[in-house]
């Protein structure tokens, strides 16, 4: 019996360090706590920049220009298509309320 009692401590103390601590009023427990960073000068800074930019993989021409017009064409197919929509529920409005016959 005392083995029992002895597991449901050890099990206890566990659940204990796992849990967060119960808070007063709902409030939710203080943010972790974040280290502090180095601060940089403009140069500095604008130096990461710069280096950073090297290090994205840019669009080629024909890549910017075929995306664009595929923009243009999704635009002006969502134009039309609530076009219709916005005609065919005006339509169905004015059939229901008897406006405008």
């Amino acid at each position: 019996m005392a083995s029992n009692e002895a597991t449901k401590k050890m099990d206890l103390g566990r659940n204990a360090s796992r849990s967060t601590p119960p808070t007063r009023g709902g409030a939710s427990p203080t943010p972790p706590v974040r280290p502090a960073q180095k601060r940089v000068g403009p140069f500095e800074f604008l130096q990461q920049v710069r280096d950073e930019g090297r290090k994205v993989t840019w669009p080629t021409r024909k890549e910017t220009l075929v995306t664009t017009l595929m923009v243009f064409v999704m635009v002006v197919v969502a134009s039309v298509f609530f076009t219709v929509v916005d005609q065919v529920l005006r339509y169905a409005v004015t059939l229901v309320l008897g406006i405008g016959a």
